[in-house]
């Protein structure tokens, strides 16, 4: 008989440093979840990846407080900020110039490395998707 599902939890985690400081030992502690053994399986699992990316990450908590959790692709705006080479998005977009630049050749390797996460059948529709993402950061896609 399959586990009764007690809660799930979304969190957003930089790979390869989970720690019990918060949110992730506040959240995990409220249902009761072994803090550092999750810590330890989410580094062991995120330690090949760019140390600091965030990922977001779902943790289902069982009845009998075991767990299992589920690794995202990191947010399209943290790889358009790579490419773009800036520290944040535009604060007045289409108000002022693009904050940066991205070619639609880099726009297509995100909707790539993305397209398991992304909510469209091909590359072409999920390189929509990140260059309206792209256009709503301030970030010029060429």
């Amino acid at each position: 008989m399959a586990k009764k599902i007690d809660r799930v939890l979304k969190l957003q985690v930089p790979a390869g440093k989970a720690n019990p400081s918060p949110p992730i030992g506040p959240a995990l502690g409220q249902v009761g979840v072994n803090i550092m053994e999750f810590c330890k399986a989410f580094n062991a699992q995120t330690q090949e990846m760019e140390p600091g990316m965030p990922l977001p990450t779902v943790i289902t908590v069982y009845g009998d407080r075991s767990f299992t959790f589920e690794i995202k692709t990191a947010p399209a705006s943290y790889y358009l900020k790579k490419a773009a080479k800036v520290q944040k998005g535009s604060g007045t977009v289409g108000k002022g110039p693009a904050i940066g630049k991205v070619t639609m050749k880099q726009v297509r390797e995100i909707a790539e490395a993305k397209m398991k996460d992304l909510n469209a059948h091909d590359v072409d529709q999920a390189a929509k998707i990140i260059a309206g993402s792209a256009r709503s950061m301030g970030i010029e896609v060429a």
